[in-house]
């Protein structure tokens, strides 16, 4: 830093204020220090910061090894905004999602000493894991229900998510809709099956039985045989778009035209899902939003200390996109 101050014809300190963004420097000053870095080649010592500080400005990131498209465009989601707010990321990958392995995670990003530890959690194992974090160490969870536990939460509104799609679909005439669940045990699943149930009950209409499984498309295709089978089957809700990929497998095998005969709606609104064959209706969540939020309320957090308010607990609502998987009923 005194190379880079003698350099550009300037104090230690205003060296300092330029690293720090200080508003009380000339911009004339501030271009000739930030010049004489580059010429130089000056990096500043992050480790050093971290001793006088007591912040290292790297945050913790867990998320879980998965290629479930909502799970990795959070991740993506939360890094991008910190990456964006002046923060590095160091990133946790967990095998399941047992409160043991959360622990194990906290702990490894606790001894790089982060700032501070965002964690994808789609099921409550991962907040209750959140909850054993060292004194100090400030956490945010993403995703799965959460808004009853002692950790500050941000998650889109399934049950919204679902009403939507369910509302959308009985407004084009349908008598009612069928619904295909993602796993059993995932709050997620749960929610946006309960805002289905919910639409049906409050528009009068039949609630048909709902099975549960998985989010892939495999599942998919094996209830889409099934309800193929049915001509009663006139529109179907999914849990997420790669169950929604393998009804309209199963639907075009069996010669059931979508969405001439069948109207098919899914969830998520994959890059990919405009290039379904029909191009698919599907309820958007914004990630990039979810990721700004989870890392303004860490940040919030962090700076203050004194809060003895209850965590807060943010829902970002999503929205409906309508392609061309979905019409009026045939006569």
């Amino acid at each position: 830093m005194r190379d880079v101050a003698k350099l550009a014809g300037v104090s230690h300190q205003t060296v300092s204020r330029v690293l720090n963004d200080h508003p009380n420097v000339r911009e004339e000053t501030r271009t000739r220090v930030l010049e004489a870095m580059e010429s130089l080649n000056y990096r500043r010592n992050l480790a050093a910061r971290t001793l006088v500080t007591r912040r290292s400005h790297t945050l913790g990131l867990i998320g879980f090894e998965t290629t479930l498209f909502g799970p990795a465009s959070l991740l993506y989601g939360i890094e991008d905004a910190a990456r964006t707010a002046g923060y590095l990321v160091s990133i946790a990958t967990i095998r399941t999602l047992e409160r043991r392995e959360v622990l194990e995670a906290v702990d490894r990003l606790s001894q790089h000493a982060v700032d501070g530890i965002i964690a994808i959690a789609p099921k409550p194992s991962v907040t209750t894991g959140l909850l054993q974090a060292p004194p100090g160490l400030y956490c945010v969870a993403v995703g799965g229900a959460g808004d009853t536990d002692a950790v500050p939460t941000v998650r889109v509104d399934n049950a919204a998510g679902a009403r939507l799609a369910t509302r959308h679909l009985l407004d084009l005439g349908h008598r009612t809709v069928h619904h295909v669940g993602g796993p059993h045990d995932w709050p997620e699943a749960q929610e946006r099956a309960t805002g289905w149930r919910d639409t049906l009950n409050e528009a009068g209409a039949p609630v048909p039985a709902v099975e549960f499984d998985s989010w892939n498309a495999a599942w998919g295709h094996r209830r889409g045989r099934e309800l193929a089978r049915d001509p009663q089957v006139t529109a179907v809700f999914c849990a997420n778009d790669r169950i929604a990929l393998g009804v309209l497998r199963a639907l075009h095998e069996a010669g059931r035209k979508v969405p001439e005969e069948v109207s098919v709606v899914g969830f998520d609104d994959m890059p990919d899902s405009g290039y379904f064959l029909p191009p698919l209706t599907t309820v958007h969540q914004d990630f990039a939003e979810i990721g700004r939020r989870s890392l303004a309320l860490l940040l919030e957090h962090m700076t203050d200390e004194e809060d003895s308010a209850p965590p807060a607990h943010l829902v970002v609502p999503p929205d409906l996109v309508v392609r061309a998987s979905t019409a009026p009923p045939a006569r």
